[in-house]
């Protein structure tokens, strides 16, 4: 399988856990870690429901494949998003030594995965990450900008 098809397939799966936060009323974010064509980590945006706001969707899956690992280093893993990773989330990826990110739609409040900088390919850290943007971007954008339509209609 190609790069680029193979990449739209786990971003598929993203996908269905971002639908997963949509269900229970959660921004729709999604998120896994993929190692050796497996997921090892799943995760989805639970930061109402949870009231923690690190409860983002990567964080989630991070915490998930580390576990799955029993280890913090996720060496030869590529975490594939719906949103381009924030502040918080980027360090987090830095920290775990995720190998590879992709994501879906950029971010312009808060991504930092090369909108308003990039932190996951800082040269002063010690840990740079392979980046892909854009991988099924009009469904993720789509996705989140239905869901903020809806809450506005409900909050008028």
């Amino acid at each position: 399988m190609l790069r680029e098809q193979e990449d739209e397939f786990w971003m598929q799966q993203a996908i269905e856990e971002a639908r997963k936060a949509e269900q229970i009323g959660e921004v729709p974010i999604g998120a896994i870690v993929v190692k050796d064509h497996q997921i090892i980590g799943r995760g989805y945006n639970l930061r109402e429901t949870q009231h923690d706001p690190t409860a983002h969707a990567e964080m989630v899956a991070i915490r998930d494949a580390c576990k799955e690992l029993d280890a913090w280093r996720l060496l030869d893993c590529t975490l594939y998003v719906t949103l381009e990773p924030c502040p918080m989330c980027a360090g987090a990826i830095v920290q775990s030594r995720v190998k590879r990110v992709v994501y879906g739609t950029g971010d312009p409040k808060a991504g930092c995965a090369g909108t308003l900088m990039n932190l996951l390919q800082e040269p002063r850290f010690n840990h740079e990450t392979e980046l892909t943007s854009g991988v099924l971007q009009q469904e993720c954008a789509t996705m989140l900008t239905q869901f903020f339509r809806k809450l506005r209609r409900k909050n008028i």
